[in-house]
């Protein structure tokens, strides 16, 4: 059997008592990391009395983890395997989806534990009081995919949450303030930590409220909702143009936010 089992965003205490009876009951741990999973079983061992039985540590993160999926065999699951991202909960931003889909098709009994999650922690937190969100996750570093992926995460009618690594901050900051002075948002980092920091207003203002000190650390970024914008234009109606396939290739990607290249590749195929 397979259990997905999150772990605490910050605060040791947000354990729970099945995370701890799954990470005590485990034979086989699959870890994004071994060595942040090792140290948290110390602290719960130290602070809890969580006693383990001697079991099996594996590393399986984003870079290796359909190379184990293609490797293993359902029998592998005979034992009690249980997986840990090293912080808040699998599959979110973090493997996971790919050994539920693993066990769906090969009919293997798994459970997801809930618990800690950055993500609704951060959007309940924002007080935008349109309940209904969409989750960006960690938008393209560069060029066209993260403008592209920028302005569907503005304008699709919905409170839009994602990540941001500290390194990108500023860069965040600078778009949402030109593509969208007037819209507030939230930023949150150091969730259930010490540390733990909220800042919201619009764009210009949360810049000028936080700090170079302030800016290490994972953020969460929740955008308030604005109208969707749609397009009159289908591809279709591109396609009927009496135009180059270059040309219309441009054009529908303005309108679905497809990659420019792959769009024109796709044409070319037809």
């Amino acid at each position: 059997m397979l259990t997905l089992v999150p772990t605490p965003i910050g605060n040791i205490a947000d354990i729970s008592l099945r995370a701890m009876d799954a990470l005590r009951d485990a034979d086989i741990l699959l870890c994004e990391d071994t060595r942040v999973t090792k140290k948290l079983l110390h602290i719960l061992n130290e602070r809890y009395q969580l006693e383990r039985k001697e079991q099996q540590f594996i590393s399986l993160h984003s870079h290796n983890e359909q190379a184990f999926i293609e490797k293993t065999s359902p029998e592998f699951f005979d034992a009690n395997v249980v997986y840990v991202s090293d912080a808040g909960m699998p599959g979110i931003s973090d493997p996971g989806q790919l050994l539920v889909s693993y066990c769906q098709d090969k009919g293997i009994a798994y459970d997801i534990l809930p618990g800690a999650n950055a993500l609704l922690t951060a959007f309940v937190a924002s007080g935008f009081v349109n309940t209904q969100m969409l989750f960006f996750g960690f938008l393209p570093h560069k060029g066209k995919d993260r403008s592209q992926a920028l302005q569907a995460a503005l304008y699709n009618g919905f409170t839009t949450i994602l990540y941001e690594a500290p390194h990108r901050l500023d860069k965040l900051l600078k778009e949402l303030e030109t593509e969208a002075p007037e819209r507030k948002v939230f930023f949150a980092k150091e969730l259930t930590k010490r540390y733990q920091t909220y800042v919201h207003g619009t764009a210009k203002e949360v810049k000028a409220k936080i700090s170079k000190e302030m800016i290490k650390g994972e953020w969460v970024v929740v955008i308030e909702a604005a109208e969707a914008r749609h397009s009159s234009l289908s591809e279709k109606d591109v396609l009927d143009l009496d135009i180059s396939k270059k040309a219309a290739a441009k054009l529908i990607s303005k309108i679905t936010g497809e990659n420019t290249k792959a769009c024109y590749q796709r044409l070319l195929d037809i």
